[in-house]
């Protein structure tokens, strides 16, 4: 099972809205369920992707094959791809991640347009939790 939290998956499919019709490739994180506010039913060493980095379209040397050269690989333990042309799956380009999350318009969070893949391209059960890192403020 792949556990993402909905705002990730808005901010996610929102990415892809906005560069649609181009593709949009980026590295994302997790942070353990016991860190997060809401995901009390998860065990506290459950990984949960909950954070992203930002893609930069107009630097072609940071997405070279699909990945983001300048996020450190050991930071981003999955990527998310944007496909516009409405193939669901893990392409060549995407199988550089341990999890690849696939969207594909109409851009909304239901099985037919988000999926969770494996590096093999095999579908992975996904589960979206309604759950947020605690807050934090800058203190300065």
């Amino acid at each position: 099972m792949v556990y993402i939290t909905r705002a990730l998956v808005d901010v996610l499919l929102d990415l892809a809205s906005d560069s649609d019709p181009d593709r949009v490739t980026t590295g994302v994180s997790v942070t353990p369920a016991g860190e997060l506010e809401g995901a009390d039913a998860l065990p506290p060493d459950t990984p949960v992707f909950t954070d992203f980095f930002l893609p930069d379209p107009g630097n072609s040397v940071n997405a070279v094959f699909g990945v983001d050269l300048s996020t450190p690989a050991r930071q981003a333990q999955g990527q998310f791809v944007s496909h516009p042309v409405r193939e669901l799956e893990v392409t060549k380009r995407d199988d550089l991640a341990q999890v690849i999350f696939v969207a594909v318009p109409p851009w909304t969070a239901d099985e037919d347009s988000f999926a969770a893949f494996g590096r093999d391209g095999q579908r992975h059960p996904l589960e979206i939790v309604d759950a947020q890192p605690p807050s934090q403020s800058l203190s300065g």
